[in-house]
């Protein structure tokens, strides 16, 4: 495991497991010393996140790729469902949208530009149903906010009060869904 030190203005000290190592932010001013006890006091909490990581890496190449085909077929079907959800969650949300899209997109599920144009990832359509809602829901409240604040996610509990629970569905299962698309 690469172990990466980026130190920063910051005024604590941090580490995030990266597919490629550990990297720790730490404040200019601290000792290696004092960074060094940092990462052997979190020894543990590292060895089971790496394992946990690797074993997830190890089922995610497991899983057989769409092919093209497929991939057009999720498109397709996409471009029929998303408009419907879309249409039935807006006035519920009070917003108006733009032109809606399907593509396939690498990481993200969906976007929502300044003109109220929604884009989605046809990969969504290999979701339930409510997941796929919940980020039709998340898209359309970017009409309200276009940012993650606060205020931002008491407009999408208000409109979908399952939100989280299918925020986390997609956390446990997105990379899944997600590695499955053919490799470009």
């Amino acid at each position: 495991m690469e172990l990466n030190i980026i130190r920063t203005r910051r005024k604590t000290i941090s580490m995030t497991l990266k597919p490629d190592g550990l990297e720790v932010r730490a404040p200019l001013w601290m000792p290696e010393g004092q960074i060094g006890q940092f990462i052997d006091a979190h020894r543990d909490w590292i060895q089971k996140a790496w394992a946990r990581q690797e074993k997830r890496r190890q089922e995610l190449e497991k899983l057989p790729r769409l092919t093209e085909e497929e991939l057009q077929e999720l498109a397709e079907k996409a471009r029929a469902y998303l408009p419907e959800r879309v249409s039935f969650y807006a006035p519920k949300i009070g917003v108006s949208y733009g032109k809606i899209t399907v593509k396939r997109l690498r990481s993200r599920w969906g976007s929502c530009s300044a003109r109220g144009n929604l884009n989605f990832n046809c990969l969504l359509m290999l979701a339930p149903p409510q997941v796929i809602d919940s980020v039709v829901v998340h898209e359309l409240c970017h009409r309200k906010e276009m940012n993650h604040s606060e205020r931002f996610y008491r407009e999408v509990l208000r409109a979908f009060p399952d939100y989280r629970e299918c925020r986390r569905w997609l956390k446990e299962h997105g990379d899944a869904i997600l590695s499955r698309a053919p490799e470009k």
